[in-house]
């Protein structure tokens, strides 16, 4: 294999944002009078692939307008004080730049939300491609961001790896036919995954 580009999942992958997007969920379940959601309820369910998001947290068959303004609101005024990258996040990402790899982003956040956590956490200027939720019909599983980003950077199926932390991604990478590489230290448990970041890039090199 020939590597190209690197593809990223974002949350549970790159930044640890759990406290952020527990307290979204329950800030936009709140405006509509609903009760706040347990923090594992809600990360348990965030990469399971075979419920419908909206439905679960929400109640409604699709999301809607307001459930992405309200999201974002929370998002926009609290990220600062709630989003951290893993550790040894940031030296992977320059060292991958360095040896000349293209980096993207396939993350189901919003695009607005997606641009702020990246900004503020030094690393927006890093990706080479970033796709977001609302820049395709159908977000993860469905593999749509994937061919996105491997046409926006022209490169095919077997010059990209995926790199994300739970289902979603794996069935999204799948559905591409893409290579696909599970941490384990995001919103869900994946025994016999990737433990450490230094792990990973040597998986990662290991394809260049």
């Amino acid at each position: 294999m020939s590597l190209k580009v690197v593809i990223f999942d974002m949350d549970g992958t790159l930044i640890d944002s759990s406290i952020t997007i527990v307290n979204a969920i329950n800030y936009v379940r709140e405006h509509f009078g609903f009760h706040a959601f347990d923090r594992e309820y809600i990360l348990k369910r965030i990469n399971d692939h075979t419920i419908n998001p909206a439905q679960v947290f929400y109640h409604v068959p699709s999301f809607k307008p307001i459930h992405e303004r309200l999201f974002s609101e929370y998002y926009s005024k609290n990220h600062k004080k709630e989003l951290a990258l893993y550790d040894g996040v940031y030296e992977l990402l320059v060292e991958l730049k360095d040896r000349g790899l293209k980096l993207a982003l396939a993350t189901n956040a919003y695009r607005n939300s997606t641009l702020e956590s990246l900004s503020h956490l030094g690393i927006l200027d890093m990706f080479d491609s970033i796709v977001c939720s609302d820049d395709v019909v159908d977000a993860k599983p469905y593999p749509d961001m994937l061919l996105k980003i491997l046409k926006e950077l022209n490169v095919t199926r077997s010059e990209a790896i995926f790199v994300g932390d739970g289902e979603r991604d794996e069935e999204a990478s799948k559905r591409a036919g893409i290579e696909y590489l599970m941490v384990d230290w995001g919103f869900s448990e994946n025994i016999g995954a990737i433990s450490s970041i230094e792990e990973l890039k040597n998986r990662i090199l290991s394809d260049y």
